[in-house]
């Protein structure tokens, strides 16, 4: 596999020894450096055995989410050198014996002070989940609050008023029960004891529906494509952030392309956005599109990205909040419904030509379709398609003038007032990690080492997300799901974006299945202030999904 040259760049001394701190981030007065601590193995590689994290300062442990089981890992970080599990709270138990309903995955937890809320789906995915509330001393559980289908993320607000759950309505394999999205907002009480199902609001979308009162609000663009659904069973919540007065909650509809904007204390819906396209054929967003190449090269492509995020964070400047998004990207794939298809297969299994409108800025041997080229892309076969017809919910007979792949490679900030972006990293992430690991582990797969696999798909994945604020600036954290790593930003200010550093502690040389690989797979994060570190400095902990582990930095200032 070849290389091809890019300009010099600085990763951070953690990866790439030798790398001068001096490069085009000068402008950065104050920065940051994250530096690997210890990790707690839970010796269970891809199933899903520490995902999303919460901390809590008052027991110094790491509450994560052990998603398989249903259960929540309690792990003690007072010496974060070395992690340790200290105990397992199981959830899904617990709402069972209260319930007496069978119950799921839990998918996510978060803590305020001394309560901890959990959200775990039902058994049947497409039945109603709950929450589960804890008090984060001794564990006890509270009590469990119906929620809607399948519960995949819960935060509280920063007043700890609320909690808000995100959820997503997913379909069943077959795509003939698709229950709606929503967004529960569970109202706090001054004593959690007193915490019923009547405090629970059930915001969900079908004011938007076609024959719906606000369905002139809904942005063209916005992504409502599945197979016979309602704009209220099309959106899928994934996930939120509060915003720093706690007014507004920000929900990402990641397979919509959208964010829902919620005003909490009105319990409704105030606007809905279509973040729009990335055009890859511009110069900033270069990427490498094929796995079969043979080469590690990043290109313009006449491709378009939809954003998609994945998990979303907030923050506040000048008055103004800003919303930062990991622009994971994903796709509808069921045995009764797919969007999915290479570009190769246009002709084959779409019956389908392509006539793009963008031209190819560089040289290419053989056709656009040839798998060293655009023919591994996955893209989405509901946009960019004309004078279709539609068989089985499948286009036939179409021209595609435009390419619409998953995901954007990148972060975003966009203004919390209406939704427009500010700032894109670009093709920051391909770049960077193709500097730092070159043809050992560039755009990797998260359980093989096989280099350049995921170039076709959604690249690096950027998927976890969190930001923390050190010495009056706010700094980004993204992992990268499949390569693995994190990422560092200075969003201070939020139209200039600067990078600081990448980190990754995975070992390329070691068997992706042992222990000796290191972390792979970030899917959760939890920034922990000094001063309510066991250390009296600032960490990240971060929870691994394919590896199975809980992975703690230090971050400190230089």
């Amino acid at each position: 596999m070849r290389l091809l040259p890019l300009l010099p760049l600085c990763i951070g001394a953690a990866v790439i020894s030798g790398c001068s701190t001096q490069s085009h981030q000068e402008s950065v007065t104050s920065s940051i450096k994250l530096s690997f601590l210890g990790r707690y193995e839970s010796g269970i590689f891809d199933g899903s055995a520490a995902e999303i994290v919460d901390y809590s300062p008052s027991a110094e442990a790491a509450f994560v989410v052990n998603a398989k089981s249903g259960k929540i890992d309690v792990i003690s970080i007072s010496k974060p050198s070395n992690p340790t599990k200290v105990s397992s709270i199981d959830v899904g138990e617990d709402i069972t014996t209260a319930t007496g309903i069978p119950m799921g995955a839990a998918n996510s937890v978060s803590i305020h002070k001394n309560i901890m809320a959990v959200a775990v789906e039902a058994k049947n995915k497409q039945s109603n989940g709950y929450i589960a509330f804890y008090n984060v001393a001794n564990h006890s559980f509270i009590t469990a609050l119906e929620a809607g289908a399948l519960p995949d993320m819960v935060t509280f607000s920063p007043n700890g008023e609320y909690a808000l759950v995100a959820n997503e309505g997913e379909p069943n394999d077959a795509y003939t029960i698709d229950p709606e999205g929503s967004i529960s907002i569970i109202s706090i009480p001054n004593n959690i004891a007193d915490l019923t199902q009547s405090d629970v609001t059930q915001v969900n979308f079908q004011a938007f529906d076609k024959s719906g009162s606000r369905a002139h609000e809904l942005p063209s663009d916005l992504r409502i494509f599945g197979l016979n659904a309602s704009v209220a069973q099309d959106l899928e919540p994934e996930y939120i952030s509060v915003s720093e007065d706690s007014r507004y909650a920000y929900v990402s509809l990641q397979e919509n392309n959208g964010i829902a904007k919620v005003d909490i204390s009105k319990k409704s819906i105030s606007a809905i956005w279509s973040l729009g396209e990335k055009d890859y054929n511009q110069v900033g967003n270069e990427l490498d599109i094929s796995d079969k190449d043979k080469t590690l090269q990043l290109n313009n492509w006449p491709v378009i990205g939809l954003y998609q995020p994945d998990s979303i964070a907030s923050y506040t400047v000048s008055g103004t909040t800003y919303i930062v998004t990991a622009n994971e990207g994903d796709s509808r794939d069921y045995d009764g419904y797919s969007e999915e298809f290479r570009v190769k297969d246009i002709s084959s299994e779409l019956n389908s030509t392509i006539a793009l409108t963008s031209p190819i800025k560089h040289k290419i041997e053989g056709s656009l379709e040839d798998s060293k080229n655009l023919g591994r892309m996955k893209f989405t076969s509901t946009l960019g398609a004309e004078n279709c017809d539609l068989i089985k919910g499948k286009p036939n007979n179409c021209t595609y003038t435009k390419l619409y792949g998953f995901g954007a490679r990148s972060f975003s900030i966009w203004n919390g007032e209406d939704g427009t972006q500010v700032f894109d990293s670009g093709s920051d992430f391909e770049r960077i990690t193709m500097e730092a690991l070159g043809e050992q582990g560039f755009n990797a797969s998260n359980d093989a080492n096989k280099t350049d696999n995921r170039s076709d798909d959604k690249g690096p994945e950027p998927e976890a997300l969190t930001l923390g604020k050190i010495d009056g600036r706010t700094y980004a954290f993204i992992g990268l799901e499949r390569v693995g790593g994190i990422m560092v930003y200075d969003i201070t200010n939020p139209t200039q974006g600067k990078f600081v550093q990448y980190i990754t502690s995975r070992n390329f040389d070691a068997d992706a299945e042992t222990s000796a690989a290191g972390d792979l797979g970030p899917e959760g994060m939890a920034f922990v202030t000094a001063d309510q570190s066991p250390t009296g400095q600032a960490l990240l902990i971060v929870g691994n999904e394919v590896s199975g582990t809980t992975s703690v930095y230090q971050v400190t200032t230089h």
